[in-house]
Protein backbone atom coordinates (compact mmCIF):
# COMPACT_ATOMS: atom_id res chain seq x y z
CA UNK A 1 0.00 0.00 0.00
CA UNK A 2 1.71 3.62 -0.87
CA UNK A 3 1.56 6.97 1.10
CA UNK A 4 -1.35 8.28 -0.27
CA UNK A 5 -4.11 4.54 -0.13
CA UNK A 6 -2.59 4.81 3.56
CA UNK A 7 -3.58 8.49 3.94
CA UNK A 8 -6.89 8.01 2.68
CA UNK A 9 -7.69 4.40 4.40
CA UNK A 10 -6.95 6.67 7.85
CA UNK A 11 -9.02 9.06 6.65
CA UNK A 12 -11.79 6.49 6.31
CA UNK A 13 -11.30 5.28 9.72
CA UNK A 14 -10.83 8.04 11.42
CA UNK A 15 -14.36 9.06 9.49
CA UNK A 16 -15.97 5.90 10.72
CA UNK A 17 -14.67 5.98 14.45
CA UNK A 18 -16.07 9.42 14.91
CA UNK A 19 -19.60 8.22 13.41
CA UNK A 20 -19.69 4.90 15.63
CA UNK A 21 -21.32 6.63 19.12
CA UNK A 22 -22.67 4.49 21.68
CA UNK A 23 -26.31 3.55 22.99
CA UNK A 24 -25.78 6.33 25.34
CA UNK A 25 -24.45 9.15 23.05
CA UNK A 26 -27.07 8.40 20.03
CA UNK A 27 -29.80 8.99 23.32
CA UNK A 28 -28.72 12.09 24.94
CA UNK A 29 -28.22 13.76 21.19
CA UNK A 30 -31.84 12.25 19.70
CA UNK A 31 -32.94 14.17 22.89
CA UNK A 32 -31.22 17.39 22.48
CA UNK A 33 -31.80 17.13 18.68
CA UNK A 34 -35.81 16.36 19.42
CA UNK A 35 -35.80 19.33 21.75
CA UNK A 36 -34.64 21.90 19.30
CA UNK A 37 -36.64 20.88 16.67
CA UNK A 38 -39.84 21.26 19.44
CA UNK A 39 -38.18 24.77 20.63
CA UNK A 40 -37.70 25.86 16.76
CA UNK A 41 -41.33 24.43 15.72
CA UNK A 42 -42.80 26.46 18.58
CA UNK A 43 -40.99 29.59 17.71
CA UNK A 44 -41.80 28.87 14.42
CA UNK A 45 -45.42 28.92 15.04
CA UNK A 46 -45.01 32.07 17.20
CA UNK A 47 -43.50 33.76 14.40
CA UNK A 48 -46.18 32.78 11.56
CA UNK A 49 -48.70 34.20 13.62
CA UNK A 50 -47.20 37.44 14.18
CA UNK A 51 -44.14 37.52 12.19
CA UNK A 52 -46.07 38.55 8.63
CA UNK A 53 -46.03 42.10 7.54
CA UNK A 54 -49.09 44.13 6.43
CA UNK A 55 -48.27 42.77 2.86
CA UNK A 56 -48.31 39.13 3.75
CA UNK A 57 -44.78 38.55 3.34
CA UNK A 58 -43.33 36.32 5.81
CA UNK A 59 -40.46 37.81 7.66
CA UNK A 60 -36.54 35.50 7.63
CA UNK A 61 -36.96 34.81 11.31
CA UNK A 62 -40.31 32.71 10.51
CA UNK A 63 -39.00 31.60 7.52
CA UNK A 64 -36.41 29.68 9.47
CA UNK A 65 -38.34 28.39 11.65
CA UNK A 66 -40.83 27.01 9.29
CA UNK A 67 -37.78 24.91 7.70
CA UNK A 68 -35.04 24.54 10.41
CA UNK A 69 -34.31 20.86 10.80
CA UNK A 70 -31.56 17.91 10.03
CA UNK A 71 -30.01 18.99 6.38
CA UNK A 72 -30.83 22.79 7.09
CA UNK A 73 -29.79 23.87 10.25
CA UNK A 74 -30.32 25.35 13.40
CA UNK A 75 -27.07 27.42 13.60
CA UNK A 76 -25.96 28.80 10.31
CA UNK A 77 -26.99 32.42 11.05
CA UNK A 78 -23.89 31.87 13.47
CA UNK A 79 -21.75 31.78 10.55
CA UNK A 80 -19.44 34.70 10.67
CA UNK A 81 -17.83 34.83 7.15
CA UNK A 82 -15.24 37.12 7.71
CA UNK A 83 -13.83 35.54 10.32
CA UNK A 84 -12.46 32.89 7.54
CA UNK A 85 -9.24 32.22 6.08
CA UNK A 86 -8.90 28.81 3.99
CA UNK A 87 -5.39 29.89 2.82
CA UNK A 88 -3.28 28.60 5.64
CA UNK A 89 -2.13 25.03 6.33
CA UNK A 90 -4.85 22.58 6.82
CA UNK A 91 -3.66 21.63 10.34
CA UNK A 92 -5.65 20.92 13.60
CA UNK A 93 -5.12 23.92 15.91
CA UNK A 94 -4.61 21.45 18.73
CA UNK A 95 -3.25 18.51 17.35
CA UNK A 96 -1.53 19.52 14.53
CA UNK A 97 -2.49 16.75 12.43
CA UNK A 98 -3.67 17.21 8.92
CA UNK A 99 -5.93 14.19 8.92
CA UNK A 100 -9.89 14.75 9.01
CA UNK A 101 -9.58 18.69 9.68
CA UNK A 102 -12.55 20.73 9.87
CA UNK A 103 -13.12 24.42 9.99
CA UNK A 104 -15.72 26.05 12.47
CA UNK A 105 -17.29 28.44 10.16
CA UNK A 106 -18.01 30.92 13.84
CA UNK A 107 -14.00 31.98 14.52
CA UNK A 108 -12.60 29.83 11.84
CA UNK A 109 -10.22 27.59 13.70
CA UNK A 110 -8.96 24.17 12.57
CA UNK A 111 -9.75 21.25 14.44
CA UNK A 112 -9.41 17.34 14.06
CA UNK A 113 -12.36 15.18 13.53
CA UNK A 114 -15.86 15.24 15.03
CA UNK A 115 -16.54 12.47 17.18
CA UNK A 116 -17.21 12.65 20.97
CA UNK A 117 -13.25 12.74 21.76
CA UNK A 118 -12.13 15.01 19.35
CA UNK A 119 -11.38 18.77 19.56
CA UNK A 120 -14.58 20.06 17.34
CA UNK A 121 -16.42 18.66 19.50
CA UNK A 122 -15.60 19.75 22.87
CA UNK A 123 -14.61 23.42 21.22
CA UNK A 124 -18.60 22.94 19.93
CA UNK A 125 -19.52 22.47 24.07
CA UNK A 126 -17.33 24.84 25.47
CA UNK A 127 -17.43 27.63 23.09
CA UNK A 128 -20.68 27.12 21.52
CA UNK A 129 -19.59 27.31 18.34
CA UNK A 130 -21.89 24.79 16.45
CA UNK A 131 -21.26 24.93 12.51
CA UNK A 132 -18.10 22.96 11.33
CA UNK A 133 -16.71 22.09 7.66
CA UNK A 134 -14.44 19.29 6.43
CA UNK A 135 -11.81 21.15 4.53
CA UNK A 136 -11.43 17.74 2.19
CA UNK A 137 -14.92 16.54 1.55
CA UNK A 138 -16.98 19.99 1.97
CA UNK A 139 -19.50 18.69 3.86
CA UNK A 140 -21.03 20.71 6.54
CA UNK A 141 -22.39 19.61 10.21
CA UNK A 142 -23.36 20.74 13.02
CA UNK A 143 -21.73 19.45 16.38
CA UNK A 144 -22.12 17.88 19.10
CA UNK A 145 -25.44 16.55 17.30
CA UNK A 146 -23.23 15.81 14.57
CA UNK A 147 -25.78 16.07 12.06
CA UNK A 148 -24.80 17.30 8.38
CA UNK A 149 -25.99 20.75 6.32
CA UNK A 150 -27.26 20.77 3.00
CA UNK A 151 -28.22 23.84 2.54
CA UNK A 152 -27.38 26.31 -0.67
CA UNK A 153 -26.44 29.36 1.61
CA UNK A 154 -23.61 27.48 2.50
CA UNK A 155 -22.47 27.23 -1.04
CA UNK A 156 -20.31 30.40 -1.28
CA UNK A 157 -17.79 29.34 1.69
CA UNK A 158 -17.72 25.85 -0.50
CA UNK A 159 -16.43 27.82 -3.32
CA UNK A 160 -14.50 29.89 -1.52
CA UNK A 161 -12.75 27.10 -0.10
CA UNK A 162 -12.32 25.26 -3.63
CA UNK A 163 -13.20 27.34 -6.49
CA UNK A 164 -13.89 25.05 -9.62
CA UNK A 165 -14.46 26.62 -13.09
CA UNK A 166 -16.39 25.60 -16.14
CA UNK A 167 -14.74 25.46 -19.57
CA UNK A 168 -16.24 28.30 -20.69
CA UNK A 169 -15.68 30.22 -17.24
CA UNK A 170 -12.10 30.02 -17.64
CA UNK A 171 -12.42 30.32 -22.13
CA UNK A 172 -13.89 34.12 -20.66
CA UNK A 173 -10.95 35.22 -18.17
CA UNK A 174 -8.99 37.56 -20.26
CA UNK A 175 -12.23 38.99 -21.65
CA UNK A 176 -13.96 40.38 -18.42
CA UNK A 177 -13.25 43.84 -17.59
CA UNK A 178 -15.60 44.21 -14.68
CA UNK A 179 -14.77 44.33 -11.17
CA UNK A 180 -15.85 42.27 -8.09
CA UNK A 181 -15.98 43.10 -4.57
CA UNK A 182 -15.34 41.30 -1.21
CA UNK A 183 -17.13 41.19 1.98
CA UNK A 184 -16.22 44.60 3.32
CA UNK A 185 -17.48 46.21 -0.49
CA UNK A 186 -14.33 46.49 -1.20
CA UNK A 187 -13.46 45.93 -5.37
CA UNK A 188 -11.15 43.70 -6.74
CA UNK A 189 -10.14 42.73 -10.34
CA UNK A 190 -10.12 38.61 -10.33
CA UNK A 191 -6.73 37.76 -11.44
CA UNK A 192 -5.13 41.05 -10.08
CA UNK A 193 -5.00 40.16 -6.28
CA UNK A 194 -1.89 40.73 -3.86
CA UNK A 195 -0.61 38.22 -2.20
CA UNK A 196 0.56 37.97 1.59
CA UNK A 197 4.93 38.57 2.22
CA UNK A 198 4.53 36.38 5.37
CA UNK A 199 8.24 37.04 5.87
CA UNK A 200 10.53 37.28 2.79
CA UNK A 201 9.06 35.08 0.15
CA UNK A 202 8.57 37.73 -2.48
CA UNK A 203 10.32 36.16 -4.71
CA UNK A 204 7.56 33.55 -4.77
CA UNK A 205 5.00 35.90 -5.06
CA UNK A 206 6.03 37.50 -8.34
CA UNK A 207 6.72 34.21 -10.06
CA UNK A 208 3.10 32.08 -8.88
CA UNK A 209 1.75 35.78 -10.22
CA UNK A 210 3.31 35.40 -13.34
CA UNK A 211 2.33 31.61 -14.03
CA UNK A 212 -1.37 32.61 -13.09
CA UNK A 213 -0.96 34.59 -16.21
CA UNK A 214 -0.16 32.35 -18.97
CA UNK A 215 -2.98 31.07 -20.41
CA UNK A 216 -1.86 27.53 -21.28
CA UNK A 217 -0.68 27.13 -17.29
CA UNK A 218 -3.38 28.90 -15.79
CA UNK A 219 -6.09 27.31 -17.76
CA UNK A 220 -4.58 24.10 -17.07
CA UNK A 221 -4.37 24.28 -13.13
CA UNK A 222 -7.49 25.37 -13.04
CA UNK A 223 -9.59 22.95 -15.03
CA UNK A 224 -7.42 19.65 -14.38
CA UNK A 225 -8.49 17.56 -11.11
CA UNK A 226 -4.82 16.50 -10.05
CA UNK A 227 -6.37 14.01 -6.93
CA UNK A 228 -3.42 11.55 -8.24
CA UNK A 229 -0.08 13.97 -7.98
CA UNK A 230 1.36 15.71 -5.80
CA UNK A 231 0.84 17.92 -3.16
CA UNK A 232 2.77 20.44 -4.70
CA UNK A 233 0.27 20.29 -7.67
CA UNK A 234 -2.34 20.02 -6.21
CA UNK A 235 -1.64 23.12 -3.90
CA UNK A 236 -0.72 25.40 -6.47
CA UNK A 237 -3.85 24.56 -8.71
CA UNK A 238 -5.81 25.85 -5.64
CA UNK A 239 -3.58 28.64 -5.79
CA UNK A 240 -4.21 29.97 -8.91
CA UNK A 241 -8.02 29.33 -8.99
CA UNK A 242 -7.99 31.58 -5.91
CA UNK A 243 -6.01 34.19 -7.46
CA UNK A 244 -8.89 34.11 -9.94
CA UNK A 245 -12.13 33.39 -7.83
CA UNK A 246 -14.47 36.16 -8.75
CA UNK A 247 -16.25 35.42 -5.18
CA UNK A 248 -13.79 36.12 -2.55
CA UNK A 249 -14.09 36.99 1.01
CA UNK A 250 -11.00 39.22 0.78
CA UNK A 251 -9.63 41.00 -2.21
CA UNK A 252 -6.20 38.81 -1.29
CA UNK A 253 -4.65 35.33 -0.86
CA UNK A 254 -1.93 33.94 1.32
CA UNK A 255 0.08 31.64 -0.32
CA UNK A 256 0.70 30.30 3.13
CA UNK A 257 -0.33 26.10 2.22
CA UNK A 258 1.89 26.41 -1.12
CA UNK A 259 4.84 27.87 0.57
CA UNK A 260 4.56 25.65 2.90
CA UNK A 261 4.82 22.40 0.13
CA UNK A 262 7.80 24.49 -1.36
CA UNK A 263 9.77 24.71 1.47
CA UNK A 264 9.36 20.86 2.38
CA UNK A 265 9.34 19.75 -1.48
CA UNK A 266 12.26 21.51 -1.93
CA UNK A 267 14.15 20.29 1.16
CA UNK A 268 14.27 23.84 2.49
CA UNK A 269 16.28 24.97 -0.25
CA UNK A 270 13.49 27.68 -0.39
CA UNK A 271 12.32 28.95 3.07
CA UNK A 272 9.46 31.28 4.20
CA UNK A 273 12.35 33.58 6.43
CA UNK A 274 14.93 34.03 3.68
CA UNK A 275 14.47 35.58 0.59
CA UNK A 276 15.96 33.83 -2.37
CA UNK A 277 16.32 34.22 -6.18
CA UNK A 278 13.54 34.50 -8.19
CA UNK A 279 15.01 33.04 -11.14
CA UNK A 280 16.52 30.14 -9.04
CA UNK A 281 12.86 28.95 -7.79
CA UNK A 282 11.32 28.98 -11.23
CA UNK A 283 13.80 26.93 -12.41
CA UNK A 284 13.23 24.53 -9.48
CA UNK A 285 9.48 24.77 -9.77
CA UNK A 286 9.06 24.41 -13.69
CA UNK A 287 11.21 21.17 -13.13
CA UNK A 288 9.19 19.73 -10.16
CA UNK A 289 5.84 20.28 -11.93
CA UNK A 290 7.00 19.08 -15.12
CA UNK A 291 8.31 16.12 -13.39
CA UNK A 292 5.41 15.81 -10.53
CA UNK A 293 3.03 15.68 -13.86
CA UNK A 294 4.64 12.65 -15.11
CA UNK A 295 6.96 14.40 -17.98
CA UNK A 296 10.04 13.19 -19.16
CA UNK A 297 12.52 14.32 -21.64
CA UNK A 298 10.69 14.08 -24.64
CA UNK A 299 9.32 17.16 -26.22
CA UNK A 300 6.05 18.42 -24.84
CA UNK A 301 5.85 15.32 -22.06
CA UNK A 302 3.79 17.77 -19.88
CA UNK A 303 2.03 21.26 -20.18
CA UNK A 304 5.50 22.89 -18.59
CA UNK A 305 7.70 21.44 -22.21
CA UNK A 306 4.98 22.20 -24.24
CA UNK A 307 4.44 25.95 -23.08
CA UNK A 308 8.11 26.94 -22.52
CA UNK A 309 10.60 24.57 -24.27
CA UNK A 310 12.59 25.68 -27.31
CA UNK A 311 15.83 24.35 -28.64
CA UNK A 312 19.18 26.00 -29.56
CA UNK A 313 22.14 25.18 -31.78
CA UNK A 314 25.20 25.26 -30.27
CA UNK A 315 28.54 25.70 -32.27
CA UNK A 316 32.06 24.90 -29.76
CA UNK A 317 36.16 25.28 -30.22
CA UNK A 318 38.30 25.05 -27.90
CA UNK A 319 40.21 28.40 -27.79
CA UNK A 320 43.25 28.55 -29.27
CA UNK A 321 46.17 28.67 -26.82
CA UNK A 322 48.81 30.94 -29.31
CA UNK A 323 45.65 32.91 -29.77
CA UNK A 324 47.04 36.58 -29.23
CA UNK A 325 45.21 38.11 -26.06
CA UNK A 326 42.86 41.13 -26.78
CA UNK A 327 42.34 39.76 -30.81
CA UNK A 328 39.04 39.79 -32.22
CA UNK A 329 37.31 36.28 -31.70
CA UNK A 330 37.17 34.29 -34.66
CA UNK A 331 36.99 30.40 -35.32
CA UNK A 332 39.71 28.75 -36.37
CA UNK A 333 39.52 27.17 -39.28
CA UNK A 334 42.04 24.42 -38.99
CA UNK A 335 40.52 23.29 -36.09
CA UNK A 336 37.10 20.89 -35.80
CA UNK A 337 33.69 22.73 -34.45
CA UNK A 338 31.89 20.28 -32.28
CA UNK A 339 27.96 20.91 -33.38
CA UNK A 340 25.35 20.00 -30.59
CA UNK A 341 21.24 20.90 -29.98
CA UNK A 342 20.46 21.45 -26.44
CA UNK A 343 16.92 22.12 -25.16
CA UNK A 344 16.20 25.29 -22.86
CA UNK A 345 13.69 26.52 -20.98
CA UNK A 346 15.47 29.76 -20.45
CA UNK A 347 17.06 32.21 -21.96
CA UNK A 348 20.20 34.13 -20.59
CA UNK A 349 21.24 37.65 -21.09
CA UNK A 350 24.49 39.17 -20.17
CA UNK A 351 24.55 42.74 -20.09
CA UNK A 352 27.27 44.77 -20.88
CA UNK A 353 29.55 46.21 -18.06
CA UNK A 354 28.45 49.23 -16.47
CA UNK A 355 30.31 52.80 -16.75
CA UNK A 356 33.20 52.30 -13.18
CA UNK A 357 33.79 56.02 -13.41
CA UNK A 358 31.61 58.80 -14.30
CA UNK A 359 32.74 62.74 -14.75
CA UNK A 360 30.62 66.09 -12.93
CA UNK A 361 28.43 65.98 -16.14
CA UNK A 362 27.53 62.24 -16.17
CA UNK A 363 27.22 61.06 -12.74
CA UNK A 364 23.40 61.24 -12.83
CA UNK A 365 23.38 59.36 -16.16
CA UNK A 366 22.09 55.22 -16.33
CA UNK A 367 23.68 53.18 -18.86
CA UNK A 368 20.70 51.71 -21.02
CA UNK A 369 20.42 49.21 -23.94
CA UNK A 370 18.18 47.94 -26.19
CA UNK A 371 16.86 43.89 -25.79
CA UNK A 372 17.56 43.48 -29.35
CA UNK A 373 21.28 43.78 -28.65
CA UNK A 374 21.85 41.54 -25.96
CA UNK A 375 19.37 39.04 -28.05
CA UNK A 376 22.32 39.01 -30.53
CA UNK A 377 23.74 36.18 -28.48
CA UNK A 378 21.60 34.09 -30.17
CA UNK A 379 21.81 35.42 -33.81
CA UNK A 380 24.56 32.27 -34.63
CA UNK A 381 27.17 34.62 -35.49
CA UNK A 382 28.24 36.51 -32.72
CA UNK A 383 30.62 34.40 -30.65
CA UNK A 384 30.77 33.80 -26.90
CA UNK A 385 33.81 33.28 -24.83
CA UNK A 386 33.80 30.90 -21.91
CA UNK A 387 36.34 29.47 -19.73
CA UNK A 388 38.27 27.24 -22.59
CA UNK A 389 36.32 27.43 -25.34
CA UNK A 390 34.40 29.84 -27.88
CA UNK A 391 30.84 29.13 -28.62
CA UNK A 392 27.69 30.51 -31.02
CA UNK A 393 24.27 30.30 -29.66
CA UNK A 394 21.38 30.10 -32.20
CA UNK A 395 17.60 29.28 -32.17
CA UNK A 396 16.08 26.27 -33.85
CA UNK A 397 12.81 26.05 -32.12
CA UNK A 398 10.41 29.21 -30.95
CA UNK A 399 8.72 28.16 -27.52
CA UNK A 400 5.00 30.05 -27.60
CA UNK A 401 6.47 31.51 -24.43
CA UNK A 402 9.60 32.55 -24.26
CA UNK A 403 11.62 33.03 -20.56
CA UNK A 404 14.26 35.84 -20.73
CA UNK A 405 16.70 35.74 -17.84
CA UNK A 406 18.61 39.15 -17.81
CA UNK A 407 21.83 38.63 -16.24
CA UNK A 408 22.43 41.67 -13.28
CA UNK A 409 24.20 40.15 -10.05
CA UNK A 410 27.89 39.15 -9.72
CA UNK A 411 29.63 38.36 -7.01
CA UNK A 412 32.94 39.71 -5.54
CA UNK A 413 35.10 38.72 -2.76
CA UNK A 414 33.17 41.30 -0.75
CA UNK A 415 29.53 41.48 -1.49
CA UNK A 416 27.27 40.66 -4.26
CA UNK A 417 26.92 43.32 -7.48
CA UNK A 418 23.83 44.67 -9.15
CA UNK A 419 24.31 45.89 -12.99
CA UNK A 420 21.76 48.86 -12.80
CA UNK A 421 21.68 48.65 -17.18
CA UNK A 422 18.24 49.68 -18.51
CA UNK A 423 17.13 47.41 -20.98
CA UNK A 424 14.62 49.28 -23.61
CA UNK A 425 12.36 47.11 -24.98
CA UNK A 426 8.78 46.84 -27.52
CA UNK A 427 5.56 46.36 -25.40
CA UNK A 428 4.39 44.41 -28.72
CA UNK A 429 5.80 42.84 -31.67
CA UNK A 430 9.11 42.05 -31.04
CA UNK A 431 10.65 40.21 -33.59
CA UNK A 432 12.61 36.85 -32.96
CA UNK A 433 13.52 36.71 -36.88
CA UNK A 434 17.10 37.49 -36.72
CA UNK A 435 17.88 34.66 -34.00
CA UNK A 436 16.41 31.70 -36.00
CA UNK A 437 18.23 29.34 -38.07
CA UNK A 438 15.16 28.79 -40.09
CA UNK A 439 13.06 31.88 -40.27
CA UNK A 440 10.37 31.17 -42.82
CA UNK A 441 9.42 28.30 -40.55
CA UNK A 442 8.98 29.52 -37.57
CA UNK A 443 7.17 32.40 -39.64
CA UNK A 444 4.00 29.55 -40.10
CA UNK A 445 3.94 29.91 -36.17
CA UNK A 446 4.92 32.84 -35.51
CA UNK A 447 8.04 35.26 -35.10
CA UNK A 448 7.10 38.23 -32.99
CA UNK A 449 6.19 38.07 -29.68
CA UNK A 450 3.65 40.69 -27.06
CA UNK A 451 5.69 40.87 -23.44
CA UNK A 452 3.28 39.32 -21.11
CA UNK A 453 5.17 39.54 -17.86
CA UNK A 454 8.48 41.67 -16.23
CA UNK A 455 10.16 41.04 -13.34
CA UNK A 456 11.96 43.56 -11.75
CA UNK A 457 14.38 43.95 -8.91
CA UNK A 458 15.01 47.08 -6.93
CA UNK A 459 17.62 47.65 -3.95
CA UNK A 460 20.83 47.01 -3.17
CA UNK A 461 21.91 43.32 -2.88
CA UNK A 462 24.95 44.15 -1.08
CA UNK A 463 22.87 45.30 1.65
CA UNK A 464 20.21 43.08 3.67
CA UNK A 465 16.70 43.56 3.88
CA UNK A 466 16.76 46.17 1.04
CA UNK A 467 15.28 44.63 -1.50
CA UNK A 468 12.28 43.35 -3.63
CA UNK A 469 10.63 42.34 -6.23
CA UNK A 470 7.74 43.47 -8.28
CA UNK A 471 6.05 41.96 -11.17
CA UNK A 472 4.26 43.99 -14.14
CA UNK A 473 1.44 42.29 -15.48
CA UNK A 474 -1.46 43.17 -18.10
CA UNK A 475 -5.24 43.03 -18.04
CA UNK A 476 -5.79 41.65 -21.44
CA UNK A 477 -9.70 42.71 -21.58
CA UNK A 478 -8.74 46.52 -20.85
CA UNK A 479 -5.46 46.56 -22.23
CA UNK A 480 -3.89 48.19 -18.65
CA UNK A 481 -0.67 47.26 -16.90
CA UNK A 482 -0.48 46.86 -13.47
CA UNK A 483 2.34 46.41 -10.75
CA UNK A 484 1.44 44.22 -8.25
CA UNK A 485 4.29 43.76 -5.42
CA UNK A 486 2.97 41.15 -2.64
CA UNK A 487 -0.03 43.02 -1.43
CA UNK A 488 -0.24 45.96 -3.19
CA UNK A 489 -1.63 46.70 -6.68
CA UNK A 490 -1.57 49.15 -8.39
CA UNK A 491 -2.47 50.77 -12.45
CA UNK A 492 0.68 51.50 -13.88
CA UNK A 493 1.39 53.49 -17.74
CA UNK A 494 2.46 51.17 -20.23
CA UNK A 495 6.12 53.55 -20.14
CA UNK A 496 7.16 53.46 -16.77
CA UNK A 497 8.01 49.62 -17.44
CA UNK A 498 11.03 50.68 -19.44
CA UNK A 499 12.59 52.54 -16.37
CA UNK A 500 12.40 49.40 -14.24
CA UNK A 501 15.57 46.95 -13.85
CA UNK A 502 14.07 43.92 -15.74
CA UNK A 503 15.32 40.94 -14.10
CA UNK A 504 12.99 38.09 -15.71
CA UNK A 505 10.41 38.32 -18.60
CA UNK A 506 7.90 36.49 -20.29
CA UNK A 507 7.20 37.24 -23.62
CA UNK A 508 3.97 35.16 -25.60
CA UNK A 509 3.82 34.32 -29.18
CA UNK A 510 1.85 36.27 -32.00
CA UNK A 511 -0.64 33.78 -34.08
CA UNK A 512 -0.02 35.32 -37.97
CA UNK A 513 -3.54 36.23 -38.96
Amino acid sequence: MDTKDATNERTRKNEREEDSFSDDDVAVHSVRFKRKKIDAGEQGQASAAGGASDNGVTTAASGAGATAGKGSGLYLDTIRRYMLDFDFEKVCSVSLSNLNVYACLVCGKYFQGRGTTSHAYFHSLHENHHVYINLNTLKVYVLPDSYEVTDTSLDDIKYVLDPRFTHAQVKALDKNSGQSFDLNRKPYIPGFIGLNNIKSNDYVNVVIQVLAHIPPIRDYFMLQKFDDRSELVRRFGTLVRKIWNPSAFKGQVSPHELLQEISNASNRQFKLTEQSDPLAFLSWFLNTLHKDLGGTRKKGSSIIYSTFQGELSIETQPIDPKAVKGADLTFNSDSAITKTKSPFLFLALELPPPPLFHDELEKNIIPQIPLTTILSKYDGKTLQESVADLKKFQITRLPNYIILHIKRFSKNSFAKEKNPTIVTFPIKNLSMAEFVADPEKEKVLGLQYDLLANITHEGDPSIPNTTSYKVHLQHRAKEQWHQIQDLFVEEINAQMIFLSESYIQIWERKTPN
